[in-house]
């Protein structure tokens, strides 16, 4: 049942996607619309990012020790500086499993 599920949300996922993004189909969105959407890519990252940087053990972590932060901090300026997807996944996965060695988290 797990696997249909995922197959099947996986099907509409690409439907939905398929049918707003290919250019030989006549569906077009308006300016308005495409503006409203843009903002749902960062909402979701954010939603699904911040329990995961901010909680541990049911408790806000806000503390130097987060390692989470650290790297999450380190990708969001290497993000802003480079540009680069890829140097900013490298560099806060760097930080991330470096601090996670030294501190044995």
């Amino acid at each position: 049942m797990i696997w249909l599920t995922l197959l099947l949300m996986a099907c509409i996922t690409f439907a939905t996607r398929y049918l707003l993004m290919e250019p030989r189909l006549p569906i077009r969105l308006n300016t308005a619309a495409q503006r409203f959407l843009s903002f749902s890519s960062p909402a979701v990252l954010t939603a699904i990012a911040a329990p995961i940087i901010f909680v541990r053990e049911q408790q806000l972590q806000l503390s130097g020790d987060n390692i989470y932060l650290w790297a999450a901090l380190v990708a969001i300026a290497t993000a802003y500086l480079s540009r680069n997807t890829l140097l900013t996944a490298a560099t806060s996965m760097t930080v991330f499993f470096t601090l996670k060695l030294i501190t044995n988290h």
